[in-house]
């Protein structure tokens, strides 16, 4: 025979753990604002852009065709390809100083251009965000330079650098976001547990528990008497005069 739950049944299950459950999505919370704040260190972003233009033979020759917009729009996926290769990227480290590997620079480049766009955004995250913004400027400008060599055009253009604000803000880790998640998951770890303890719980609470694991009906209830239910010396001793006063005048009436 299946057993089902009711809906009063979970409700009386929520509000009977309902202090665990709180107390452990409060403390996953503010453990995840401690980690977000005191212990994960701020990244910074900066985006640089450039356009992907007419080349200026072109420009001198024949006006904008449509064609020529095509072809540079297909141009830039070779060209995102090309600022996160190691020909650009080593002559970034080398102009700005830097102590790591063309592989780990580029874990800091996001390259992205909107369908059919011919502008392009480089964007740099770093814990710095001076070098944010040095990052992505740099690798425009080198990837500027070194372009016309490697395909032989000229229609890379640079749009607009990146700038470090007087409050710049990181754009991770993000503390209300993280806080929200950890609360969540907090509160679904904490009604899970419940529910777990719930069922481990084969303890005897209830007249139908007997009755399902003895199999036997239930013929009486003794109630729990506790010190409150017991009247005080004064009630006692108040009752004991009553009772001899009601025994002394049934006696003088026979």
């Amino acid at each position: 025979m299946e057993e089902t739950i009711s809906l009063k049944e979970i409700f009386e299950v929520l509000k009977k753990r309902i202090i665990m459950i709180l107390s452990l999505a409060l403390g996953a919370a503010a453990i995840s604002a401690a980690i977000t704040f005191f212990v994960i260190t701020p990244t910074y972003e900066a985006s640089s852009q450039f356009i992907v233009s007419q080349s200026q033979t072109q420009q001198q020759d024949t006006p904008y065709d449509i064609n020529d917009i095509r072809t540079n729009v297909e141009l830039i996926n070779t060209y995102n390809v090309i600022i996160q290769s190691p020909r650009i990227l080593d002559e970034v480290i080398n102009e700005l100083g830097l102590d790591m590997s063309a592989s780990q620079l580029s874990s800091k480049l996001q390259v992205s251009n909107a369908e059919q766009s011919q502008v392009v955004n480089v964007t740099a995250q770093d814990e710095n965000a001076m070098l944010a913004a040095d990052l992505a400027n740099t690798t425009v400008t080198v990837f500027k330079e070194e372009v016309p060599q490697l395909m032989s055009v000229d229609n890379v253009n640079v749009l607009s650098s990146a700038t470090v604000g007087p409050n710049v803000s990181p754009v991770s880790p993000n503390p209300m976001l993280n806080i929200a998640i950890a609360l969540v998951v907090g509160l679904m770890i904490g009604v899970g547990i419940a529910f777990l303890l719930e069922y481990l719980d084969n303890t005897v609470k209830s007249e139908d528990d007997i009755e399902e694991t003895l199999g036997l009906p239930v013929l009486g209830v003794v109630s729990t008497i506790t010190a409150d239910d017991l009247p005080s010396p004064a009630d006692r001793a108040r009752r004991r005069t009553n009772n001899i006063s009601e025994i002394r005048g049934e006696s003088v009436g026979t």
